[in-house]
């Protein structure tokens, strides 16, 4: 599973031609499913991403959390961080989870963020979408379950 994690002032989603939400100071979390992705990996990244202390505090230190601050979340689902752009000029995008596996946990990640008190809108699965955001800092961070994993064992 992966994800950008956008730290944004503001944010805002059109889809499919038609309003849909907005956050204030918060998150915008692109979130990408691979097939081989579980719930243990979608409940692992939901925490970390209502975790990351990339907020400022009195001293001008990324120290505080989403939840310090009273911040959102945009959630919205995005197959092509799984793109493959290693042979030829158009993408494959085979990593990417099919809907019937790729929903569900979209949906697990939602869950997850309302059992931790988080406030946030989404975007919808699967249909045509215009994000109007503005980057703060800018941070923007990107997260790998796999990698992560891999940093675990490796003893980081």
């Amino acid at each position: 599973m992966r994800a950008v994690v956008i730290r944004v002032s503001r944010a805002d989603i059109t889809i499919n031609g038609e309003k849909g939400g907005q956050i204030g100071k918060g998150l915008l979390v692109l979130l990408g499913i691979s097939g081989n992705d579980t719930e243990k990996e979608c409940k692992y990244l939901a925490e970390k991403c209502v975790g990351l202390r990339i907020f400022e505090d009195e001293n001008g230190k990324m120290n505080k959390g989403l939840m310090d601050i009273g911040g959102e979340i945009m959630l919205v689902s995005n197959f092509t961080l799984y793109a493959d752009c290693s042979h030829g000029k158009r993408p494959s995008f085979i990593g990417a989870a099919r809907p019937e596996t790729a929903i569900p946990l979209y949906e697990k990640f939602k869950e997850v963020l309302k059992e931790n008190g988080v406030s946030f809108v989404t975007g919808e699965f699967g249909a045509d979408m215009q994000i109007d955001h503005v980057n703060d800092g800018p941070v923007t961070i990107i997260m790998d379950t796999d990698e992560m994993q891999r940093g675990k064992k490796n003893g980081n």
